[in-house]
């Protein structure tokens, strides 16, 4: 039996099954919530992530580290 769950994420994270298999990611982009935490883990900082992913900025960053919190 499938049924489809619906799963409300913040503004700017997307949960989609056919991206990332369903992991929370930043809005626009490919780039999942635990790529980021990953990241801020191995030592980065905020304003390191826009260089390692450019198509986000440090808001989207301090959105996933809220998201994860």
């Amino acid at each position: 039996m499938d049924q489809a769950i619906k799963i409300t994420a913040p503004r700017g994270i997307v949960i989609k099954q056919k991206v990332r298999f369903g992991k929370p990611c930043i809005k626009g982009t490919r780039i999942a919530i635990t790529d980021i935490l990953y990241l801020l883990q191995s030592g980065y900082n905020l304003t390191d992530i826009p260089k390692q992913y450019p198509n986000i900025t440090i808001a989207d960053a301090k959105i996933a580290l809220r998201y994860a919190a």
